[in-house]
């Protein structure tokens, strides 16, 4: 069988190492998962995870010029799903009451997601930003040398 990059294929666990694990692959091969790609989340000891001799369904991720196959066992499944984002309390300026579960007109309150993060600005804008900046560092350096200079030829 062909083991090319891509590939989902299943394997069983044949070493524990502090770095990750072997698995040995159909057609008598064998590849490393690294700790990094064992799961989606911190992986501290390998053996929190994987037990020698447990199936895995494993990723084909590379194969490097000696052969050495790498291996992943995130990339072989669905990333979690992200957990729901948390609801924040609308809150209404004009509203000075405090607590309770109704507005003061007796309905009940509403709440509202939070706001989004800004776009992230494009690479012209943060060129014109850091242009800016530097500009705005420059004129203080000059300003300040200017008069440092100044007070060694007497004037003030």
């Amino acid at each position: 069988m062909d083991l090319v990059v891509g590939a989902v294929v299943d394997g069983k666990v044949t070493g524990i190492m502090k770095f990750g694990a072997f698995v040995s692959l159909p057609g008598g091969k064998s590849g490393l998962v690294h700790i990094s790609e064992i799961a989606y989340s911190y992986v501290n000891e390998v053996s929190d995870f994987l037990k020698e001799g447990q199936e895995v369904k494993v990723k084909i991720i590379g194969v490097d010029e000696n052969g050495r196959i790498n291996l992943s066992i995130k990339k072989a499944q669905e990333p979690p799903a992200q957990p729901p984002k948390r609801r924040t309390f609308n809150q209404n300026p004009n509203n000075n009451a405090g607590g309770g579960n109704s507005s003061p007109s007796g309905q009940p309150r509403t709440y509202a997601k939070p706001a989004q993060p800004a776009a992230e600005p494009s690479f012209e804008d943060k060129l014109k930003q850091f242009m800016a900046d530097s500009d705005s560092k420059i004129s203080g350096i000059k300003q300040y040398s200017d008069r440092k200079s100044s007070r060694r030829r007497g004037g003030r």
